[in-house]
């Protein structure tokens, strides 16, 4: 609704008012139709001010009950997912692992699931690197995250507890990466990206304009955006993904970006997107847990505007 401004009153050519007392003006008499505006400019803004505070205190009360509307209604679908996900164990039990014989390997090594082993001197290399990526983690790339955390009070870093990704984990991708693509130690631990990773949790009305502005503000403090995957118009996953690089160090690490919903469905997914990716399920186990993932991922509420965030600098691979 348009406003006239103080200093634009509506005025006649000859640069007079026209004061009738039969127009029912009261402090303002009317040309062509428009009451003209006679109030002081602080009064004016005053007003203004109030109307707009008004406008905004409706907008945010709609904006808060649709959010209510879709935390209950996420809260049924998380019930009946956790139920979905407990059938599909009773289905397909966890397998029982028989403990890996270590008995003849020698000290200092390391072994893993699939009969994946780093012999002393390798996994003294990842040790070391590994040591490292902590030290970095601590000493500059979390206060870096954490400064940037208090520049907004409506989103706040959440899972930072668990932001080192665990030893065992990153020496099974270390070893993958040895084996199948002939990297060194240091190099193979290098190409792990979310060997440190934080999540970013905001409110759906903010969250686009808080991705776009956390993204420029990461920036400032100096790292590089590597990779930034948008998955808010898949149908398995949804949120945002990005893979940063501290450039004093080359140090890679992961920042998602979530609402508290997506974030949920993320961990409820977890397991069957762990189960899928260890490509152990037989075709008819893949479908059954694609469909649960889809199920889950359908009910999350895509914030205004969050699928027009652009990946960058192309569409890759699943970082999740």
């Amino acid at each position: 609704m348009g406003v006239d401004r103080p200093e634009e009153a509506d005025v006649p050519p000859d640069g007079h008012a026209d004061h009738r007392d039969d127009q029912g003006g009261g402090r303002a008499g009317r040309t062509g139709g428009v009451e003209a505006e006679t109030r002081p400019r602080q009064e004016y803004y005053a007003d203004l001010r109030v109307a707009v505070s008004a406008e905004e205190s409706v907008t945010a009360q709609r904006t808060a009950v649709r959010e209510q509307a879709a935390a209950e209604k996420w809260g049924e679908t998380a019930k009946e997912s956790r139920w979905m996900w407990a059938e599909y164990q009773r289905r397909w039990p966890p397998g029982e692992r028989a403990p890996a014989d270590r008995s003849e390997d020698p000290p200092g090594s390391w072994r893993g699931d699939g009969n994946r082993v780093l012999y002393p001197a390798d996994n003294a290399r990842v040790e070391s690197a590994c040591d490292r990526i902590a030290e970095r983690e601590q000493e500059k790339i979390s206060p870096a995250l954490r400064a940037t955390e208090s520049q907004d009070p409506d989103r706040h870093l959440i899972g930072f507890d668990d932001r080192l990704k665990g030893r065992d984990r990153i020496k099974e991708k270390v070893y993958d990466g040895i084996d199948l693509l002939k990297r060194s130690p240091e190099e193979a631990v290098s190409l792990v990206h979310d060997a440190i990773r934080y999540t970013f949790q905001y409110r759906e009305a903010r969250y686009t304009q808080g991705v776009r502005t956390d993204i420029e503000r990461l920036k400032d403090q100096g790292f590089e955006l590597d990779k930034l995957k948008n998955s808010w118009s898949g149908d398995q996953y949804k949120g945002i993904n990005s893979q940063w690089i501290e450039p004093d160090t080359g140090q890679r690490f992961e920042v998602q970006f979530h609402t508290r919903i997506s974030f949920e469905a993320k961990q409820l997914t977890h397991g069957a997107y762990e189960r899928l990716r260890s490509e152990q399920a037989d075709k008819f186990e893949e479908l059954v847990l694609e469909a649960f993932q889809k199920k889950v991922t359908t009910e999350v509420p895509v914030p205004p505007g969050a699928d027009s965030i652009p990946d960058y600098p192309e569409r890759g691979a699943d970082a999740r």
